[in-house]
């Protein structure tokens, strides 16, 4: 039984981490954050919410400035202020904008946003039981070995999520009569807005695909469609 002790509690430590991590994300959401109240917007999720037969699409603008999008575990959708604030400036139209909305949205109908909860939970179970045993064989590396592969297997997760997330855009903007084309002119100006925060690559770019793969699917699709 002592054997299999490390194994458990990475479980319950896990289960611990998942329930702590979604209260502590619903309670910062809800604090640092309001309804998105943008006529021109408005008018472009209503077109999107018209092709889902939903009669409404919220989103939410988070108080922070790091330019950003994100699908919340309870499904609600997500824009920083420092991305409306790019659009407000005109570095960003309307339709991009939409663009990412959309691709939140990709994640919630997917499950993905609630799956990466638990996925993040999961992996630190499983960095904390690899590091256990592994530190048993290789002391003093294994949990560096740990961190790694668990690191990897995040990051494959993560690249596969954003693929989908993309189709489903490109599927949802073409059915609303926007197209594929804001979406593939926002991934052209990442570069742009990443220089302008002193080479920080932005947010939503963490573990994602390069930028030159995710352009070249949407225009595969696009190219299947017409």
């Amino acid at each position: 039984m002592l054997k299999f002790t490390p194994i458990l509690l990475a479980i319950l430590y896990g289960l611990a981490m998942y329930h702590f991590s979604a209260w502590r994300t619903r309670k910062e959401l809800d604090a640092r954050s309001t309804e998105l109240a943008d006529p021109a917007l408005k008018r472009l999720t209503d077109r999107m919410a018209a092709a889902l037969d939903l009669a409404k699409i919220r989103v939410h603008i988070y108080e922070i400035d790091p330019v950003n999008g994100l699908a919340a575990p309870d499904g609600r959708i997500f824009i920083t202020r420092g991305f409306y604030r790019k659009y407000r400036n005109g570095e960003v139209s309307a339709e991009e904008l939409a663009s990412v909305i959309a691709h939140e949205l990709g994640h919630v109908a997917l499950g993905h946003s609630r799956r990466r909860m638990i996925d993040f939970s999961g992996q630190n179970a499983l960095r904390t039981a690899l590091g256990m045993v592994l530190s048993r064989f290789l002391p003093g590396i294994g949990v560096m070995i740990a961190g790694a592969l668990t690191s990897l297997l995040a990051a494959r997760l993560s690249r596969s999520d954003e693929y989908e997330a993309d189709a489903y855009a490109a599927a949802l903007l073409t059915k609303a009569g926007i197209g594929v084309a804001p979406q593939i002119s926002l991934f052209h100006k990442l570069d742009a807005l990443t220089a302008q925060r002193s080479g920080a690559a932005p947010a939503w770019l963490m573990s994602h695909p390069k930028t030159a793969e995710r352009v070249a699917a949407l225009e595969k699709l696009e190219g299947r469609w017409t």
